[in-house]
């Protein structure tokens, strides 16, 4: 756990690949749980810490995760999220290139809740929801490509269902057609950046992820052109 940004009402933490950000069937000690823990011995918190879970990444997927420490900030934010206030960024490698440098990508998602996974399409379907996000190239190797995605929905799965629909699967992710796994299980798909106005100061908090301790990453940091 690495946290990237606090203050008394938001904190801002570096989600390693594996972790959940709250409980589930696992049973797994939760990213929350963590936190709290932090926020308790940091500041000599006696009693039960608050910490509000405003959105989540799934657990193979590294990068910014956004909690509220107060009850204020988490309205606030809830209300954000919702209204596409929070403008969040992230960086996809996938082995195909895609077939243009650039572009937005519109599909309706429904939901396997069995699998645990999403399906595209290019038309409405019953019990669809619209997904739209904006892509572009950044930086190619040899085999990988790597794509910054800007999400203008949030919606279950969404950059890895809609990059694979178009033939682009994310380096590791197996349930959306990747070759192979990651040797440490995870995909490469990163919460790069979050930037949104504070729920109290009003001041613009901007975040930039650090990267995964990765080869791979590492190559495209040193190489990535604007």
């Amino acid at each position: 756990m690495k946290p990237v940004y606090e203050d008394n009402h938001i904190i801002i933490i570096y989600k390693e690949s594996g972790e959940i950000v709250q409980g589930d069937k696992t049973g797994d000690k939760p990213l929350s749980e963590t936190v709290k823990d932090y926020i308790k011995a940091k500041y000599h918190k006696p009693g039960n810490v608050f910490l509000g879970v405003v959105h989540r990444l799934d657990r193979p997927v590294s990068g910014l995760v956004v909690f509220a420490r107060t009850s204020k900030a988490l309205s606030r934010l809830n209300d954000m999220f919702r209204k596409g206030e929070v403008h969040k960024t992230y960086w996809a490698i996938t082995h195909e290139m895609p077939p243009r440098q650039e572009d937005t990508l519109t599909n309706w998602l429904t939901r396997n809740e069995k699998q645990n996974k999403s399906y595209a399409y290019d038309h409405e379907v019953p019990g669809a929801k619209k997904a739209i996000l904006h892509y572009r190239v950044i930086a190619s190797s040899d085999n990988y490509h790597l794509l910054e995605v800007r999400l203008m929905t949030g919606r279950h799965h969404q950059i890895r269902c809609q990059l694979a629909a178009m033939g682009c699967p994310i380096k590791g992710d197996l349930k959306y057609g990747a070759r192979r796994s990651n040797p440490d299980g995870s995909i490469s798909l990163l919460s790069h950046e979050v930037e949104f106005t504070h729920p109290v100061s009003k001041e613009t908090i901007h975040v930039v992820s650090p990267l995964p301790e990765d080869k791979l990453w590492t190559a495209f940091k040193l190489s990535k052109t604007e």
